[in-house]
């Protein structure tokens, strides 16, 4: 087994669950991908490190990755080199991932939700805009479907991750949505659950469901059959959203949320049918208004 493919094995996260509908030769090669995003992302967590510490490793990767043409030196960049050479995937993206995951090593706050977005899309929507182009697309628009797409995924993250992230000292929720609301940054740090707490939740509830609709307009017909990965994604991300909103955004008191066995278990299958048979995949994320 490879390494990247033990990595993405060992993580259990919603991206490599959605694997399950690809073929064996386009689950290899994601998972490569997803075992690069993987490992950047544990390079930022590692607290312990010094912050510049941290952006030295982080060029490090980058540089290795310019290197493609050559033998990097990292593991997982020698097994992602194939990969980027097969797809013809241009290092743009890897660099503007890198400097999304960058950002979280010196940005602890955004002031609203314009400075929040480019966030989102260097991190979320640059991994959708790598990832189709493994799956593979003929129409263009399927760009825009990956960028709205990521960015829904990952303000329900936000959502989901509020009290992980107070814990680290971060908060992604827009300062100025917290003053409209009468909330202070302490009533985060501090996981204080108020009204005022589920008002500002609803609002970023909102834009990511809009991302959801906007992802489920703008995917391409001729596209659908080869984005059923990104579709049963969507789906569980989507799930997750409506969960929050079940529980009234309060993730103070509780574990960290996600589907049951059996839901992930049931959309995989209902993806892997769809993906045999050559029907399309029902999708539902998008349908209601939040």
């Amino acid at each position: 087994m490879s390494y990247t493919v033990t990595v993405t094995q060992k993580s259990a996260s919603n991206l490599a669950f959605a694997f399950c509908v690809l073929p064996k030769d386009k689950r290899l090669d994601m998972s490569a991908l997803y075992a690069f995003c993987r490992e950047i992302d544990d390079v930022v967590d590692e607290e312990n490190v010094p912050i510049e510490q941290r952006k030295e490793r982080l060029n490090f990767w980058r540089n290795d990755l310019i290197t493609i043409t050559a033998q990097p030196s990292l593991e997982v960049n020698r097994e992602l080199k194939p990969v980027i050479s097969k797809y013809n995937i241009p290092f743009e993206l890897f660099d503007e991932l890198l400097k999304g995951i960058e950002m979280d090593l010196e940005i602890k706050r955004y002031k609203s939700f314009e400075d929040l977005d480019l966030y989102c899309y260097r991190v979320a929507s640059v991994v959708g805009l790598l990832s189709i182009e493994i799956f593979g697309y003929k129409n263009k628009q399927s760009k825009n479907f990956a960028v709205h797409l990521g960015k829904a995924f990952q303000l329900t993250n936000i959502l989901r991750d509020v009290k992980n992230d107070a814990e680290r000292g971060r908060i992604y929720i827009p300062l100025d949505l917290l003053q409209q609301h009468g909330l202070k940054e302490e009533d985060i740090l501090n996981g204080v659950y108020s009204q005022r707490y589920y008002a500002v939740a609803s609002k970023v509830a909102k834009k990511s469901a809009f991302h959801y609709k906007q992802a489920r307009n703008l995917l391409p017909i001729e596209d659908k059959k080869s984005m059923i990965a990104a579709e049963l994604m969507g789906e569980v991300y989507w799930r997750l959203l409506k969960i929050l909103r079940k529980k009234h955004y309060n993730v103070f008191t509780e574990k960290r949320l996600k589907l049951s066995k059996l839901e992930k278990i049931y959309l995989g299958l209902r993806a892997i049918i769809s993906a045999k048979t050559g029907m399309l995949y029902k999708i539902s994320y998008g349908s209601e208004d939040f």
